[in-house]
């Protein structure tokens, strides 16, 4: 047998491949099917998001128009509370003096003055805005008109002069007029319209006000009537007496910083709750002095302030410390100048030494 014959007798070889491993498919249906469900989940989980969110913002809305109101009533419950004081003793002074009166009038500008500083300070929704310019400009025009009658208080209860002053007391009586037109006529109806939209009306208590009880106090007549028992009991008697008559301003300290009042150089007062200022009055006179005036003022930046308190007699050649609470806020960081003038007694002549102006500057 020949050596290719051997060869050709042996079975041949044949080389096979492993067959690579299948797994499971997926097929495009299936994956197209997923991706839906997918995004399907999402989109939920973003419209729940958005009504979420669009709920709390809702909420916090509604809140703020029932904490406003809330705020307006209490605010006018305290402008209620003045004018019922107030016209309990113009109605009723009793047995009050002039300088008891003063007093007693010169406490409710200075609670009228709080109630303006607390409504600008008061926070509301945008919807609001109109009204709430509305609201503080009620307010003011009451806080003016009791300022103007107490500076009219103490003429209108002397016997000259006190026919015109009692005039003019009962023309600033129009302020309180105004103030009841303007809150029933333009902050309610600007008040009531977004309350309504939100469909917050009949849920909130919306506060009704007037200041003014009688339309008669417009009338000079009626206020002269409440006054002339006052006057004619507590008014000026007989000439003035003999002898020599001044007061003198000696000075003015900040409270309850401390701080001296200088005029020659800005002081700066630390601006408190319990801001007032102490000024010193001497009786430089032979005579004691009975219902001295003292008025305070800051003008140079904003709205002047003006403030009175009175001083119910000073012996002669003695002093005495009445303290003027300031009540409102006084411009921050601005120049400014307190003035600070002792209204003549009768009979005084000298009175370039009764006032004096001191620069001063307000901070926190």
């Amino acid at each position: 047998m020949s050596f290719f014959d051997e060869r050709a007798d042996r079975p041949g070889r044949t080389t096979r491949r492993a067959a690579p491993p299948r797994g499971p498919s997926t097929d495009r249906q299936t994956l197209l099917y997923r991706r839906l469900v997918g995004g399907g989940v999402a989109f939920v989980i973003l419209l729940l998001l958005v009504l979420g969110i669009k709920s709390c913002r809702d909420s916090a809305r509604r809140d703020a128009f029932k904490n406003y109101v809330r705020d307006v009533a209490a605010i006018v419950q305290g402008s209620d509370s003045e004018s019922k004081n107030l016209f309990a003793v113009l109605q009723r002074p009793g047995g009050q003096g002039q300088v008891q009166l003063q007093n007693a009038i010169n406490g409710y500008e200075s609670d009228a003055t709080q109630l303006v500083d607390r409504a600008k300070g008061t926070s509301h929704p945008d919807e609001v805005s109109t009204a709430q310019r509305y609201f503080v400009e009620v307010l003011e025009l009451r806080r003016d008109g009791i300022a103007h009658i107490a500076q009219q208080l103490r003429t209108a209860l002397s016997g000259q002069g006190g026919q015109d002053a009692v005039g003019r007391v009962a023309t600033q009586m129009q302020l309180f007029l105004a103030s009841d037109v303007l809150y029933s006529q333009r902050f309610l109806p600007n008040l009531d319209r977004p309350l309504k939209k939100e469909g917050l009306l009949g849920q909130v208590a919306v506060p009704r006000t007037r200041f003014l009880p009688d339309l008669q106090w417009v009338r000079p007549i009626t206020v002269a009537r409440s006054l002339k028992g006052l006057g004619a009991a507590t008014g000026p008697s007989g000439p003035i007496a003999p002898g020599l008559h001044g007061t003198a301003l000696v000075g003015v300290t900040a409270r309850p910083g401390g701080q001296q009042l200088s005029q020659s150089g800005a002081t700066s007062i630390t601006i408190t709750a319990k801001l007032a200022f102490d000024v010193n009055v001497q009786n430089g006179g032979t005579n004691a002095e009975r219902d001295v005036v003292v008025q305070l003022s800051i003008v140079g930046a904003g709205r002047p302030i003006v403030r009175e308190q009175t001083i119910p007699s000073i012996a002669a050649g003695t002093q005495k410390v009445v303290t003027i609470p300031l009540a409102a806020t006084p411009p921050l960081g601005r120049p400014v100048t307190i003035r600070v003038n002792v209204k003549p007694v009768p009979g005084e002549k000298k009175l370039d030494n009764n006032r004096a102006s001191y620069p001063a500057i307000f901070t926190r």
